[in-house]
């Protein structure tokens, strides 16, 4: 104003930087492209392993506690006052502001990890996917006793090229249009294992599964057991993860009023509640279809043949879907390590020169180092094409400091929350409990990745 730029200032928020023009509606589509993921195709194993009674009946509690834990958190977005006070633009900055010290660097590795190995496990589950319509193209037109065989490497590289391309948009408010895409993809391929899951029972006659899951007997031992019912728990909190990214998220949203946290509880409560009746119809209905032997992967498993054509739609679908949902996890990582660049080398042409085309940002560092994440987890996802098993270590390592801990301690610190008090006494019964969970479902994971290591060989998906 004093400079005489009143003009200009109309086209900045608060903090001088361009203004944000998200909106609940975007924000929810942002939230449901990253909780509705490949995770969903899970859950009806989730389910086998625990039963009729303990499946969605874990299912309901990570949605209520994800729900609950995200309105804390979007409440730490600003420091202070929530219309006006200092905003925190990553989930790293919230926990700077609100806990400091050590915690921040504790949460930088463990949100920044998870980020990378999402990004690996949607790469694999892509792939699967790719894979899958061969496979069924294949089965179709040589019979179901035809192994169709083949890698899943090629479509690695494949997803992995795409990457390359839309990473070079250079940050998560113009990815918006990824995401309504994604979001779209998400329902499509969900709807469709849900009416094959309904036309399957019909088929079948009746619910398959039992009140207790998968029954202890020659193909399952007891142990075996504990470790896949571990896993499960592991499987539906990856189905529900986006915590990590709900402040970048939330930095997308305009100004006030309303205020941002206000619009981003909205969309959490819409977002989450349209994605827990999805994973309970998809779950439930892949297990009252197949039972005890519902797949890992309701639509890459083959526990459904015909008709092909649909089966490939949704295949299409998850793929399509997963390009947006690898940016938007992805986008987080990218801007943490370009703001570093920036503040470290600020005068350097090959960190700050960009040339501008439509969406995309074009700098020799942005096109290099992106390239180079991409291919890093393109060649991990190769190493490791253990859908599953990746799906339920991720969910189960990351559920308790993402999702609770730092969200309920932030919380505590910002609404000052007084130590012994019966909210902080249930805050901290809240997060010690999901703490035991998160072990118990690590532990079940990591046993099942082992087994896996002893029959696999690199590269020969």
């Amino acid at each position: 104003m004093e400079a005489g730029n009143a003009g200009e200032a109309e086209w900045l928020d608060d903090d001088g930087r361009p203004r944000r023009t998200g909106t609940f509606w975007t924000a929810s589509a942002h939230i449901i492209t990253a909780v509705i993921g490949s995770g969903v195709l899970s859950l009806a194993w989730a389910i086998a392993q625990l039963g009729w009674v303990a499946g969605p009946a874990a299912m309901l509690l990570f949605a209520f506690v994800t729900y609950y834990t995200a309105t804390l958190l979007a409440e730490c977005y600003r420091t202070g006052d929530p219309d006006t006070g200092k905003r925190n633009y990553t989930y790293m900055d919230a926990v700077r502001s609100n806990l400091g010290g050590a915690k921040v660097a504790f949460c930088g590795v463990i949100q920044y990890a998870n980020l990378v190995g999402v990004a690996i496990g949607y790469t694999i589950a892509s792939s699967i996917s790719m894979q899958a319509i061969r496979r069924a193209g294949c089965f179709h037109k040589n019979g179901h006793g035809d192994p169709c065989k083949s890698s899943s490497n090629p479509y690695m590289i494949l997803f992995g090229l795409v990457q390359i391309l839309f990473s070079q948009i250079p940050d998560f408010d113009q990815i918006w249009w990824l995401s309504i895409v994604a979001a779209v993809m998400s329902f499509t391929y969900s709807s469709i294992g849900l009416a094959l899951g309904i036309a399957q029972t019909v088929s079948n006659g009746g619910f398959k599964g039992s009140l207790t899951g998968i029954s202890i007997g020659a193909d399952v031992t007891s142990t075996q057991k504990i470790w896949h019912s571990l896993q499960a728990f592991g499987d539906i909190a990856f189905a529900y993860s986006f915590s990590n990214i709900l402040i970048e998220i939330q930095d997308t949203i305009k100004a006030p009023p309303p205020s941002e946290s206000k619009v981003m509880q909205k969309a959490t409560r819409l977002s989450v509640a349209t994605t827990t009746i999805f994973y309970m119809l998809c779950g439930c209905m892949g297990y009252a279809a197949f039972g005890d032997n519902a797949p890992d992967n309701l639509l890459t498993g083959f526990g459904f043949y015909e008709p092909f054509w649909l089966l490939d739609v949704a295949n299409v679908a998850i793929v399509v879907h997963l390009v947006g949902a690898y940016q938007v996890f992805c986008q987080p990582i990218f801007a943490f390590v370009e703001r570093r660049a920036n503040a470290t080398w600020p005068d350097s042409a090959f960190i700050t020169r960009e040339l501008r085309v439509g969406p995309f940002a074009l700098s020799v560092f942005r096109l290099t180092w992106r390239t180079a994440f991409v291919c890093l987890t393109t060649v991990v996802a190769m190493l490791l094409p253990f859908f599953g098993n990746v799906v339920g270590f991720l969910g189960a390592v990351s559920f308790w400091p993402l999702t609770v801990y730092f969200p309920v301690e932030m919380y505590i610190k910002q609404r000052r929350v007084p130590r012994g008090s019966t909210k902080w006494i249930c805050l901290q019964t809240l997060s010690v409990s999901c703490l035991i969970v998160s072990i118990a479902a690590a532990a079940g994971s990591i046993a099942d990745v082992i087994d896996a290591l002893k029959v696999y060989r690199p590269f020969s998906s």
